[in-house]
């Protein structure tokens, strides 16, 4: 069966928002991604289990959320939630609870609303955080990323004050602090993703071009370090921020992506610290996101800066990736999303 693809984009230039493609996992072939959703900058998006887009959106000075309806393809407007504020910069969506969570990179705030009958967006709380780090990117919180824990807490990456904070989430959404882990100054943490014990997570430092190994404590809602690797070589004297980290669905590997050495880093994560395995160039500039196919046999990356895309066939038992195609055409790339629920 093909896998439905979605990629995000800003809507700087020439793309129009959100648009979709069709990957074929027998042989790797990726249609070119055609508009789906007219909206602006929807840079990170998400399907949930009842197969409702919900995406990042702005609209003029209005930043926020929206919610469609992507049955039959008609992509109807279901909800929206927007304010006079910079547009957050990830979205998560909680199955259990039917609470959305975002996290705002410009105004370094957690906002978790509820989902109401899939049709109506409320506020139920808004965290802040403060503070700021040595680098000149970390003048005050920046808030990169939130999304829940294994046991249904919720986890939020800040690389402005180099922050890995716990909540607890209540029956209401509000959020209730639990713990937070302060990692070295100027890490620039970004992402994080849990392996499939649920206890070991791998978070990605974008300032310090790093991938760090986690324990996490579900007991105490907290985070330790253990230890923490290079994404580029040793000898790269250029500019470099990595961005977007995934795991194979055995937990064997990690995937990182380089800006600026533009390339994808695979760790053999088996051992208790990451073995770098390969760097593989990823044909374009600028790669901010990439994904494993539902199948784990293929990798597609989004180049933002030259508005394309790249495939690769992944070895399942080495975790290597091999190039099978470039220059699949996409604007401003900067979010790839597998649709879960057509698999």
């Amino acid at each position: 069966m093909k896998e439905n693809i979605y990629f995000g984009t800003y809507t700087k230039k020439s793309s129009q928002g959100i648009y979709r493609a069709t990957f074929d996992p027998t042989t790797g072939t990726l249609s070119t991604p055609q508009p789906v959703v007219a909206v602006e900058n929807p840079t990170y998006l998400t399907i949930s289990p009842d197969n409702t887009l919900l995406t990042i959106a702005k609209e003029g000075p209005l930043g926020g959320i929206a919610a469609y309806d992507p049955s039959q393809d008609s992509y109807a407007l279901l909800a929206d939630a927007l304010t006079e504020e910079p547009n957050p910069c990830y979205i998560a969506y909680d199955q259990k609870r039917h609470f959305i969570y975002t996290a705002n990179y410009h105004t370094g705030q957690i906002k978790v609303y509820q989902f109401d009958n899939g049709k109506a967006l409320t506020l139920c709380d808004t965290v802040t955080h403060k503070g700021y780090g040595p680098r000149h990117e970390q003048d005050s919180a920046h808030i990169h990323y939130t999304d829940l824990t294994p046991d249904g807490r919720l986890v939020a990456v800040d690389l402005g004050n180099d922050t890995i904070t716990t909540y607890d989430v209540t029956e209401t959404g509000k959020l209730k602090f639990v713990a937070v882990l302060k990692t070295k100054p100027g890490l620039g943490p970004r992402h994080l993703v849990f392996a499939p014990d649920n206890e070991t997570a791998y978070l990605v430092g974008e300032l310090s071009s790093t991938l760090s190994t986690l324990h996490y404590d579900k007991n105490s809602g907290t985070f330790a370090l253990l230890n923490t690797v290079s994404t580029i070589p040793e000898n790269w004297g250029q500019h470099n921020g990595a961005a977007a980290i995934k795991i194979s669905q055995d937990g064997h590997f990690v995937y990182v992506s380089n800006r600026g050495h533009d390339s994808v880093a695979v760790f053999d994560v088996t051992t208790k610290k990451p073995q770098l395995l390969q760097l593989v160039d990823t044909k374009g500039a600028f790669p901010r996101d990439f994904a494993l196919d539902l199948t784990d046999k293929f990798l597609v990356v989004v180049n933002q800066e030259t508005d394309n895309i790249s495939v690769y066939q992944r070895d399942q038992a080495q975790g290597t990736l091999t190039l099978l195609s470039q220059d699949i055409p996409l604007p401003e790339g900067v979010c790839v999303y597998f649709d879960p629920t057509n698999a």
